[in-house]
């Protein structure tokens, strides 16, 4: 891990720059793209954290697509997950008979996704299928399927690139660990 480069975020430590979450979304567009083999897919963004990701990624997938929002909060301005799950935005169209792909920041926990999972059944989708970003087993409470990850990392709290705290950070280019304000704040 290095410093963080610019002078705002000297209090996140950088585990994955841009470049290698770049190069890892195209990898998983053709891993997406080979698995549909040219079928519509409708594409569930979690908002918030997953918007900026799930706009590079439907960009590297070579299919016909739809793409819904849907608002799901476990964090609040915590750093820890509070188990439980609050809907905050529901999506807009009916997703019955579709295949669904959810596109995830971060699965740590697993209660979120499950709850979701759980959720988007029983709206009979014709199928469901997980890409998450990141990973993080250590954290997990409950086992939920995942088609495709980009990275399984540690059991740190993470921000940047569409993840935050308090609202902040989503928009550094990186993942990195937030090391809370320094001394010379």
């Amino acid at each position: 891990m290095s410093e963080a480069p610019n002078r705002w975020d000297h209090d996140v430590e950088v585990m994955i720059d841009a470049e290698r979450i770049a190069a890892r979304t195209r990898e998983l567009g053709q891993e997406i793209t080979a698995f549909y083999k040219n079928s519509p897919v409708c594409v569930i963004s979690i908002l918030k954290g997953s918007v900026i990701f799930a706009a590079d990624l439907v960009r590297a997938l070579d299919l016909p697509l739809s793409m819904e929002f849907v608002g799901i909060s476990s964090y609040g301005n915590e750093t820890e997950s509070s188990g439980v799950v609050q809907i905050t935005a529901d999506l807009t169209r009916s997703i019955e008979g579709l295949d669904v792909l959810i596109v995830e920041d971060i699965i740590d926990t697993g209660l979120t996704m499950r709850y979701l999972l759980e959720n988007l059944a029983t709206r009979h989708p014709k199928s469901l299928r997980v890409c998450t970003l990141l990973h993080k087993p250590e954290g997990a409470r409950v086992k939920v399927p995942m088609d495709w990850v980009g990275f399984t990392i540690p059991n740190a709290f993470v921000i940047g690139y569409g993840l935050d705290y308090a609202g902040l950070y989503r928009n550094l280019p990186y993942i990195g660990v937030y090391r809370g304000p320094t001394s010379e704040d």
